[in-house]
């Protein structure tokens, strides 16, 4: 298990309010400091399956050294039938689910640990699964910046 924020002084950079604004907002008060959590597939676990639990949306949370490298990249979904509460798995899990990253992000960043932190919407690819190739762009980790 790893925190998911380095301390309670990440603050916005450059605060913008956005059309997904209550996706952001759930997951930040979730995700507080000093909520630790560990992905629910690997290290001998289940895959999630995430066409039958059908999730409406997913979170990822960059996290790195401002300016520096990555340190982790991290997928959250909304746990089912629980209000405000998060389940982490892993990217494999949102490609096998056809999740694509949307336009629509929001940065945060810690002054006194130098740490940068995005946090990005996934939502379920409306493409019709019959005909879609799974190895044109994928994995999603080669291609996502």
């Amino acid at each position: 298990m790893s925190a998911l924020f380095c301390c309670d002084s990440v603050r916005p950079y450059r605060p913008q309010r956005l059309l997904r604004e209550d996706k952001f907002k759930t997951f930040m008060t979730w995700a507080a400091f000093p909520k630790e959590s560990t992905a629910s597939t690997g290290g001998g676990a289940e895959n999630v399956e995430l066409m039958e639990l059908n999730p409406p949306y997913a979170i990822q949370l960059v996290r790195q050294v401002n300016y520096g490298p990555l340190e982790s990249k991290r997928y959250f979904i909304p746990a089912e039938g629980k209000d405000n509460e998060f389940l982490e798995v892993v990217e494999d899990d949102l490609v096998r689910a056809n999740f694509q990253k949307l336009n629509s992000y929001k940065n945060f960043k810690c002054e006194s640990h130098n740490k940068f932190f995005e946090v990005n919407v996934y939502q379920k690819n409306p493409v019709n699964l019959h005909h879609w190739r799974a190895n044109i762009t994928r994995p999603a980790g080669g291609i996502d910046l």
